[in-house]
């Protein structure tokens, strides 16, 4: 009896229906929702295009036998972005676990390149290091068919809603922001968010104010001791190459010629391929420290518009200090503002490269009055500015 009220206890804990609109799908969920995929012919027709080696009657008997999101993500998740890496990049590394505790749930705030491997990376290295995965922070404007929702739902993501009026932003905001606290207080699970809302087009990355903002929402605790309960860890994404770094140039191009511009739903969709399964190079992730040391050394008497620019510059600086830097990002560096400046961490024959990479991305670009030197210097930004970041702090 004692064990069944324990056990009844941890279940009212995991379940709250007051977040049913944004949750992920719990375990006694994936055996409905697996067989609802399997009967859409989207799922097939993707994925066979996606995996053409894929055994289909294997990959279904597999997954239809799944009853719980674990098994999902080791035996599918897994297989899925493996493959993806390793036709797509050529080598993929973790390393910072160190920082992190298996007792311990976290909040992990990153910086941001790809809209769907990011995270699905670091859920690979958390996972082969012996570590549970986050539930996952995701935008609804991704979610570009039922099917979809349910795939990233099965695999623990939970629904930022976006393009809400402005009297309701509040609301979702404190919703959210609940939501995330209950996930760390009362579910024991760690959660992955990014520093701000969207990729950052020129790589320069900055955790948003307005995101510490949100994230205090959620308790009846003062601001500093709301964001201490969430245990932020900063997370460091570094890829060699950024295989939609042509389409931001484009977009900041748009941008420039015409401030009204949005991107399409289909910009959205080919964003997300391009980035699944364009060129990456060299992948390394590194989890930094967990920032509460840093933040007890605050003044606590400050205000939350006063407080919230000094976590996020620590969140920053943590990012900063973790990248890993290639050949391309210090040539870069050097032909921006550099000049000779890391001439010793690349190689003539490193620049013809760059050279050859950096013209074929511009040749990507289809714009009726494409701006040649905007959009070579836009995309040798998205190279550098990591490297000026991180020389800031050091």
């Amino acid at each position: 009896m004692k064990l069944l009220k324990m056990n009844l206890i941890k279940i009212d804990m995991e379940i709250n229906p007051e977040f049913d609109d944004i949750r992920p799908y719990n375990d006694d969920e994936v055996a409905q929702v697996i067989q609802r995929l399997f009967e859409n012919p989207k799922l097939r027709e993707s994925l066979e295009a996606y995996y053409p080696k894929i055994e289909w009657e294997s990959f279904r008997t597999t997954a239809l036998s799944l009853r719980n999101v674990h098994d999902l993500q080791i035996k599918i998740i897994v297989y899925l972005v493996t493959e993806l890496v390793n036709r797509s990049a050529t080598g993929m590394t973790g390393s910072g676990f160190e920082n992190i505790s298996k007792d311990t749930p976290h909040l992990y705030i990153s910086n941001h390149r790809d809209i769907i491997l990011d995270v699905s990376i670091l859920c690979v290295l958390l996972l082969e290091n012996g570590f549970e995965t986050p539930e996952i922070a995701i935008g609804d404007n991704l979610l570009l068919a039922p099917w979809i929702e349910d795939l990233v739902k099965l695999n623990k993501s939970f629904i930022v809603k976006r393009g809400v009026s402005g009297r309701q932003m509040l609301e979702v905001s404190r919703h959210l922001s609940q939501y995330i606290h209950f996930v760390i207080k009362n579910k024991k699970e760690s959660v992955w968010i990014a520093q701000r809302e969207g990729r950052a087009k020129d790589s320069n990355d900055r955790t948003q104010d307005s995101l510490l903002k949100m994230l205090a929402m959620g308790s009846d605790t003062n601001f500093m001791d709301s964001i201490r309960e969430l245990n932020i860890t900063p997370v460091t994404m570094s890829y060699e190459y950024d295989p939609c770094d042509f389409l931001k140039a484009k977009e900041l191009q748009q941008r420039r010629d015409d401030p009204e511009f949005k991107k399409s739903r289909l910009d959205d969709l080919i964003s997300m391929e391009t980035g699944l399964f364009g060129f990456k190079g060299r992948i390394r992730f590194r989890i930094g420290k967990p920032i509460n040391p840093q933040l007890d050394k605050l003044d606590k008497n400050l205000n939350r518009n006063e407080l919230a620019p000094q976590i996020a510059q620590i969140i920053d600086n943590e990012i900063f200090l973790n990248y890993q830097f290639y050949p391309a990002d210090y040539i870069a560096y050097d032909r921006l503002w550099g000049g000779d400046y890391f001439k010793g961490k690349y190689t003539p024959e490193d620049e013809k490269i760059f050279d050859n990479y950096i013209q074929q991305q511009l040749e990507k670009i289809n714009l009726p009055d494409k701006d040649i030197p905007f959009l070579t210097e836009k995309i040798l930004e998205m190279f550098a500015n990591p490297v000026k970041n991180q020389l800031s702090v050091k």
